[in-house]
């Protein structure tokens, strides 16, 4: 059995920058209220960039990270609750303007926030199966299209933004052994679709969101450390969904986990769904936080409702 281990990352944020103040001026909040309750002091928005603008420019930090040639990708799978179009998706997009070769798999993925953990299992297993060494992972959101900035318990927490790894196969290396399920919910957090009638706008029960990933999140970490037969001191760092920092003080104080093993930026992006966990990954590496060899434990949650854990390593 192959397993895959990250050897790249990288990440793209929009220029412009929302601050809560900003906000306050379009709805009827406060910068007190939001913070208080999420942990976001701002967000970064899209004005003239593009998804696929986001994509290209986190993949190919990634890849210069890994130090690989675009070449040598044998799978690319974008994870995203909606690219620039339906069709084509938005990973076809990213291996026509990385040169990536024509005869590899390439797909979006949509498993919401926790659609970055489901594509990563997804790459161990498609390379496991064939002979390529590297597969390329993009989480990436431009949700300010699809906020309803007239609601202030939705538009106050999402931001747009990608994170990305490159990741190489090899038949020594240990599985990150994913723990993946869902819970098919369509009212504590839902999207419509283009055929629907409704507005094209998030909406979102927030109690009952925060609710399940309290339960969730740490019944996916003890899976996932039960899984690996190792324990929280094994871990060299923990990785949580930027969703709300409330969520993650939480499961923070649950397990006694020291500050020194976790890291929160969801006060800078807000909440990015499938961006959050590699945007994340890429700012502890850039800063030395993890190196080579560094355990750490991912865990995501989203709607649908999914989740979803997994432990990686660095090279």
């Amino acid at each position: 059995m192959k397993g895959i281990k990250i050897r790249g990352t990288g990440r793209c944020v929009p220029q412009k920058v929302l601050s809560n103040e900003e906000l306050s001026r379009c709805v009827e909040t406060s910068d007190e209220w939001i913070l208080s309750r999420t942990g976001i002091r701002q967000r970064h928005v899209c004005t003239t960039e593009s998804h696929r603008d986001l994509c290209v420019q986190a993949a190919q930090a990634a890849i210069l990270d890994a130090g690989i040639d675009a070449s040598g990708i044998g799978t690319c799978i974008v994870a995203t609750i909606g690219g620039d179009t339906l069709v084509p998706a938005a990973a076809c997009m990213l291996q026509k303007e990385l040169g990536l070769p024509n005869d590899i798999p390439c797909f979006d993925l949509n498993a919401a926030c926790t659609g970055f953990l489901s594509a990563l299992h997804t790459t161990e297993c498609l390379l496991g199966a064939s002979g390529k060494k590297y597969g390329l992972v993009v989480g990436c959101e431009v949700l300010s299209r699809v906020v309803d900035w007239e609601d202030r318990n939705t538009c106050v927490l999402f931001g747009d933004g990608a994170g990305a790894v490159v990741v190489e196969c090899r038949e020594e290396f240990p599985s990150i052994g994913a723990v993946l399920g869902c819970r098919g919910d369509d009212t504590l957090l839902s999207l419509p679709g283009a055929g629907t009638k409704s507005p094209q706008h998030i909406s979102m029960e927030g109690a009952g969101v925060f609710r399940f990933a309290v339960e969730m999140v740490p019944r996916c970490m003890e899976r996932v450390l039960s899984k690996h037969r190792c324990t929280v001191e094994d871990v060299d760092f923990f990785v949580f969904h930027q969703a709300n920092a409330r969520i993650i003080d939480l499961v923070v104080h649950k397990y006694r986990i020291p500050q020194e093993k976790y890291y929160k930026n969801i006060g800078e992006y807000g909440n990015t769904s499938s961006a959050s966990i590699p945007l994340v990954l890429s700012e502890l590496k850039e800063k030395g936080m993890v190196t080579g060899g560094s355990r750490a434990l991912l865990v995501g949650f989203g709607g649908g409702m999914t989740w979803g854990g997994a432990l990686v390593e660095f090279l």
